[in-house]
């Protein structure tokens, strides 16, 4: 397994071995101990796995607020796609800043995200899913998003001119400034 920091703290790249034969191949997606040898002590709770039949489809920036916030382990189950995590503590030195990094198939690559951090992701292809585990049970009162287009943000999600396939709730969502985050950075 090769484990990379990012640019944003506690942010993870993971590659997960990949162990090939005639038949395919053989990956450990996720072992608690391998893990928190790189400082990830986390229980998860909760598996999702979700499709999106369209390419330019982007889900997000979405996160969940205490008591029911999560962490999350995302890999690509099929297809490609860019997954984006933005800093939402609250005197973070890197507080509004966003990076992100494809995810697909192909590459195994996984991404790691602590709680803190604003999460979505743009299809690249049509019929990619998404599958990820969290380290807290899903709440709808604690649920929250900040616009995918925030010019304060500024993500740059490579869709070029291709209108993006967006949900109700995130095409409606509020922007980062006024946003009162309920997370704090509490050092590196």
């Amino acid at each position: 397994m090769k484990v990379e920091r990012s640019a944003l703290p506690g942010v993870l790249i993971i590659v997960p071995d990949r162990f090939k034969d005639g038949r395919g191949f053989f990956s450990e997606s996720w072992n608690y101990k391998s893990m928190k040898l790189h400082g990830v002590d986390m229980q998860f709770v909760q598996d999702n796995h979700s499709l999106s039949a369209s390419l330019g489809t982007i889900r997000g920036l979405h996160f969940q607020a205490p008591p029911f916030a999560q962490a999350k382990l995302v890999r690509c189950g099929r297809g490609r796609l860019f997954d984006v995590v933005v800093d939402i503590r609250v005197g973070s030195p890197t507080y509004g800043k966003w990076m992100g990094e494809e995810l697909s198939f192909e590459n195994g690559k996984q991404l790691y995200i602590p709680t803190g951090f604003l999460h979505g992701f743009v299809t690249r292809e049509p019929n990619t899913e998404i599958v990820y585990k969290c380290s807290n049970y899903y709440s709808p009162e604690c649920d929250g998003s900040v616009r995918f287009d925030d010019p304060d943000i500024n993500v740059d999600w490579g869709v070029g001119s291709l209108e993006p396939v967006l949900s109700e709730k995130d095409a409606s969502a509020p922007l980062l400034k006024g946003f009162n985050s309920p997370f704090v950075f509490e050092g590196s």
